[in-house]
C-alpha cells in the first residue's frame, strides 16, 4: 500500500504530509530520485486512531495519538535514545532540519525500519527473545534522581480507557456483564509495587529486527515508546499470562517465555509467578475482551471465537471471585 492524500482516522494528518516528511528524512533534498517505491519500500506500515506510521527505505515516519501529552512524550523519546537502553529499544532518529515537531496536532517521531514477526509463522515468533529483552528492560537501572522525570508506564491506565470505551460504545452489549464483574475484580495498585523500567503495552507487535551497525546481523529490539515508564514490570508480563490463562497460548510456549525471562534475571516474578502476575492478567482479559466489545459493536459484527475466549474467562474471572 502506497501513501494516499486521504486523512487518518482521529486526527487529520494527511498521510501525504507524513509520507513527505518519511522521504526527506530517508533521503535529504538534492539527492538524485529514490528507488524506494519501486522496490516495494514505501507504504503505509500503520493507520489507527493511536498511531499513524509511514514507511519510506530505512525509515519510518510516525504520527503520534492526538491526545499524547507533550511533555511525557519527549520524557519517552529520551529515555528511549539513552545508550544503556541501545540493545533493548530501538533507538529514535533525529528529524530532519526543518522538520516539524507535529502535523495536525500529533507529535511526529523519526525512527529506524524494522522488519517485524511474522504473523504467518507463528511457530518463528520470538518469544524467549522478547522475553530477554523485556529482562533487560526491567533491570536498566534509573540513573539517581530520574525516576520523578519519567512518566509512568500506561497499561494500568489503558485497561481503564478499555473499559471506559465499552461502556460508552455497548452499554447493553450481552458481553458487557461478565466484563465488567471481572473488572470488579482487579484492585487498585498496591503501595509497596515495583517503580522499574517498563515497555507498557509489550505483544509480538512491538519487535522488529534491526541492524544498528551492518554488517552486523539484525537483532530483536522493542519499539514504540507511547506507554514506556516507570511501574510495575509485571504488567509486561500480562498480556501472555493472560493468553496463557485464557488457552490461547499453549503450555509450552508460555513455559519458554516465562523461562528465558527469569534465566535473564527479570524482576517481575518471584518464586509462584502468579503471586505477581495475577491482577495484571486479569485486567489484560478485560482490557482484551472490552476492546472486543467495543470494536464488534462499532463494526456491526458479532464476536469472533478468540474475542469470545476472552468473554468467557472474564465470566470465569468474575465467577471465580465472587463464588
Amino acid at each position: 500500500m502506497t501513501p494516499t492524500t486521504r486523512s487518518t482516522h482521529a486526527s487529520g494528518a494527511p498521510l501525504d504530509r507524513l509520507a513527505a516528511l518519511a522521504r526527506t528524512a530517508a533521503h535529504p533534498p538534492g539527492r538524485a530520485p529514490c528507488g524506494c517505491a519501486e522496490e516495494g519500500l514505501v507504504g503505509v506500515l500503520a493507520d489507527r486512531e493511536d498511531g499513524t506510521v509511514v514507511r519510506h527505505g530505512a525509515h519510518v515516519v510516525k504520527a503520534h495519538a492526538p491526545d499524547t501529552d507533550p511533555e511525557a512524550h519527549r520524557a519517552r523519546l529520551a529515555l528511549a535514545a539513552r545508550p544503556d537502553v541501545a540493545g533493548v529499544l530501538l533507538p529514535p532518529l533525529p528529524p530532519p532540519p526543518g522538520a516539524p515537531e507535529e502535523l495536525g496536532g500529533r507529535p511526529v517521531s523519526v525512527w529506524p525500519y524494522g522488519s517485524p514477526v511474522d504473523p504467518g509463522d507463528p511457530d518463528a515468533a520470538p518469544w524467549e527473545e522478547a522475553a530477554r529483552l523485556l529482562a533487560l528492560l526491567h533491570r536498566t537501572p534509573l540513573p539517581p534522581g530520574a525516576a520523578d522525570g519519567l512518566p509512568a508506564m500506561r497499561a494500568p491506565l489503558k485497561a481503564a480507557l478499555a473499559v471506559d470505551r465499552m461502556r460508552r460504545a455497548a452499554p447493553d452489549h450481552p458481553a458487557a456483564a461478565p466484563v465488567l464483574a471481572a473488572w470488579r475484580t482487579v484492585p487498585a495498585a498496591p503501595a509497596n509495587a515495583l517503580r522499574l523500567l517498563c515497555h507498557g503495552d509489550f505483544h509480538l507487535g512491538q519487535l522488529v529486527r534491526f541492524a544498528p551497525a551492518p554488517p552486523a546481523p539484525p537483532a530483536w529490539r522493542l519499539i514504540d515508546v507511547d506507554d514506556l515508564g516507570t511501574g510495575d514490570p509485571a504488567w509486561d508480563l500480562a498480556r501472555p499470562a493472560a493468553w496463557f490463562a485464557a488457552g490461547i497460548l499453549p503450555p509450552e510456549v508460555w513455559s519458554r517465555f516465562l523461562g528465558a525471562y527469569r534465566e535473564a534475571g527479570g524482576p517481575a516474578v518471584d518464586a509462584d509467578p502468579w503471586t505477581r502476575l495475577d491482577v495484571p492478567a486479569r485486567a489484560l482479559t478485560v482490557q482484551t475482551a472490552a476492546l472486543a466489545v467495543a470494536k464488534s459493536t462499532a463494526e456491526g459484527r458479532p464476536l469472533d471465537e478468540v474475542e469470545e475466549v476472552m468473554i468467557d474467562t472474564c465470566a470465569r474471572i468474575a465467577g471465580h471471585r465472587t463464588g
